[in-house]
C-alpha cells in the first residue's frame, strides 16, 4: 500500500509550509512544492502525482488557472486538482470555475477542509461520487489503483499487484503478493469497475487477475495463482479458459 502523492502549488513559504505540515501528518506524500507556472510543469510531467493543490495566484498573477487549463488539454496529463486562494474577486472564480476544479478552498484554509477537499476530487475525478461520506463503501477503483479510505487519509494498491480478491459479503479480501487488505464494497461494484480483461470471476465468492494465474486444473475445479494461492473454479465459469491464451 502507498501513500497518495500531492504536488503543491504555492508560492508563499508559509502557506506551502502548513500544507506539507498537515498533509505529511495525514500520511499524505508530497511530490514537491512549485513556486511558478514553469516549476509546477516541470514537477507535474516529473514525478508522480496524484492530486494537485493549486493557489490560483503565482506572483501576484493567475498563473495558478493556467496551469490547471494546461493539463486539462493533455490527452492523459489530467489529474484531480483543488484550488486554494484568498482572491474574492467573482472574475477570477468564473475563470477559474471553467477548468473544471474538484474542489475551492479559501484562505486561511483548515485542516479537514484540505481532507476532505482531497477524498472528494478523488470521487469526482473517477466518477464515484460520495463513497467516502457514508459507511456504505471505502474504496474508489481508478484504471490502476485503489483508493481506499483509511483514517483521515486515502491509500493507494496498484491493481496489477494484486492475486485475487475473496468476496464476504459487503467486504472483499484483496490479496497481493506482500499485503492483504479488507475493503468495503459490493462484489456487483467491484466487477463493474474492474477492467474484465484483466480481472475475472472463477466462483461466487472469487475474482482473479488473469495475469497471475500460473495454473488450471479443470477436472479438479481448481486455479493456481502466483505465490502458490489456490481458488476454486466453478462450471459457471469455465469460459475463463478462453481467456488465458498463455500459462506460465
Amino acid at each position: 500500500m502507498d501513500n497518495v502523492t500531492i504536488l503543491i502549488i504555492e508560492d508563499t513559504p508559509q502557506e506551502s509550509d502548513k500544507l506539507i505540515k498537515v498533509l505529511t501528518e495525514n500520511n499524505y506524500s508530497i511530490a514537491g512544492v512549485a513556486k511558478s507556472f514553469k516549476e509546477a510543469l516541470d514537477l507535474f510531467y516529473k514525478v508522480k502525482v496524484d492530486i494537485v493543490i493549486i493557489d490560483i495566484f503565482l506572483d501576484g498573477v493567475p498563473d495558478g488557472i493556467t496551469f490547471a487549463e494546461t493539463i486539462n488539454t493533455v490527452p492523459d496529463a489530467s489529474k484531480p486538482f483543488v484550488f486554494l486562494t484568498s482572491s474574492t474577486d467573482r472574475k477570477i472564480f468564473e475563470r477559474a470555475k471553467l477548468t473544471q476544479p474538484f474542489s475551492f478552498l479559501m484562505k486561511p484554509f483548515n485542516e479537514l477542509e484540505v481532507l476532505y477537499a482531497i477524498e472528494m476530487a478523488v470521487e469526482k475525478f473517477y466518477n464515484q461520487n460520495d463513497v467516502f461520506i457514508t459507511d456504505e463503501e471505502d474504496t474508489v477503483i481508478s484504471s490502476d489503483y485503489l483508493f481506499i479510505k483509511k483514517g483521515k487519509s486515502l491509500k493507494k494498491v496498484l491493481l496489477s499487484d494484486i492475486i485475487y480478491i475473496e468476496v464476504e459479503e459487503k467486504y472483499c479480501n484483496i490479496i497481493t503478493e506482500k499485503e492483504k487488505f479488507v475493503i468495503l464494497i459490493s462484489l456487483t461494484k467491484i466487477l463493474k469497475l474492474l477492467d474484465e480483461n484483466s480481472f475475472c470471476r472463477t466462483h461466487r465468492n472469487y475474482i482473479v487477475n488473469l495475469d497471475k494465474i500460473t495454473e488450471i486444473v479443470p477436472t479438479d475445479n481448481l486455479i493456481v495463482l502466483q505465490g502458490n494461492h489456490h481458488v476454486t473454479l466453478s462450471e459457471r465459469y469455465k469460459d475463463l479458459i478462453k481467456k488465458v491464451r498463455t500459462l506460465k
